[in-house]
């Protein structure tokens, strides 16, 4: 029984999460404590405990403790059976963050897997679904095929965004040693800037998603690339507004289709926050990780980590943050690695 401390370093749900995919995957048991515990309200929330329930589902787990507001739980995992989900989170809760405890296990599915989740989109304190599909997402085309479709977005609280992910693995677990390693060190030469600023419909009259495109296209135009920024206007069960920005670059010319390089950036709009203040967010955190010369930005170093103890490899990232480490504490305790850190250069 491994035992884990939820209160360590970030003390937040990325514990569980990994701690739930790498349990399903390897077979090992856990306990784990404290969990959430320096919060404001601490213990298991909606999204995690969604989590709990597909992973329990694939794997028919025995489970203690998952219960809305538990600070413990015990998970012990038998055998998976892959098989397609529909998954409603019931609230705002992440759709990214669920993908983060159930990706990793589905990457080794003996069969074609389809993914229905409904649940929040774009919210606080998660990735935007657009920095899941078109920055993280990319980097795993290598271990397998995806098909991706985002139906529907989902703002806080009501949430309602509806996505469908299609998964068709090239590995089984037992064959990781086969796949090529993650070899992300240099950034190269930055090729093209793209985007997507939405908002709901309600703000369409404010132009609050072109203003956001706008502001972000002004901040950036001193970089030399081409930029793409579209403005979307959505259906959504609640009002709400975001965008996200990803810069492509090359390697020797031309994309890396294996090791892509791609830094992304985001902002979140909330209200009494002009529209301007949001694009320009996002824009200069962009610029920010890009002026790092790092090929990987803070946001998928905390992402990646998991896949580069599985696979291998080495990446350069413009900072380890608390949840990166906090996520190698979590993936020592499960696979037999060691993660070596120099300066800003992660390896296994």
């Amino acid at each position: 029984m491994i035992k884990l401390d939820g209160n360590y370093g970030e003390g937040g749900g990325a514990i569980v999460r990994t701690a739930l995919a790498l349990s399903t995957l390897t077979g090992k048991p856990f306990r784990i404590t404290n969990i959430r515990k320096g919060r404001s309200k601490p213990g298991l929330k909606n999204q995690h405990l969604t989590g709990i329930k597909v992973l329990k589902q694939l794997c028919n787990a025995s489970t203690e403790g998952d219960e809305l507001g538990s600070e413990r739980l015990i998970y012990k995992p038998k055998k998976i059976k892959y098989q397609n989900l529909n998954i409603d989170i019931g609230t705002a809760g992440s759709i990214t963050l669920l993908m983060q405890a159930i990706l990793p296990v589905l990457l080794f599915s003996n069969k074609k897997i389809k993914i229905q989740i409904i649940g929040g989109t774009d919210t606080k304190w998660s990735p935007p679904i657009d920095y899941f599909l078109n920055v993280f997402l990319p980097h795993l085309r290598k271990y397998a095929e995806f098909e991706t479709s985002l139906e529907r977005r989902g703002y806080y609280p009501k949430g309602g965004g509806k996505v469908t992910v299609k998964i068709k693995p090239k590995y089984s677990f037992s064959e990781i040693k086969e796949a090529k390693p993650i070899e992300l060190t240099d950034q190269g030469k930055l090729l093209v800037i793209y985007g997507v600023s939405h908002s709901s419909k309600e703000l369409m009259k404010a132009n609050v998603a072109d203003r956001q495109a706008k502001m972000a296209k002004y901040i950036l135009s001193k970089l030399d690339c081409g930029k793409k920024i579209t403005v979307e206007y959505v259906d959504s069960s609640s009002i709400g507004s975001g965008i996200t920005l990803w810069a492509l670059f090359s390697d020797k010319d031309e994309l890396n289709f294996d090791n892509p390089v791609i830094i992304g950036s985001d902002s979140l709009g909330e209200r009494g926050k002009k529209a301007e203040k949001v694009g320009q967010e996002a824009a200069e955190n962009l610029i920010e990780q890009i002026d790092s010369k790092a090929a990987v930005d803070k946001y998928l170093t905390d992402q990646s980590l998991i896949y580069l103890a599985l696979f291998g490899g080495k990446i350069n990232c413009s900072e380890i943050s608390n949840h990166a480490k906090t996520n190698m504490y979590v993936i020592e305790k499960f696979l037999d690695v060691k993660f070596n850190k120099k300066n800003t250069v992660i390896s296994i």
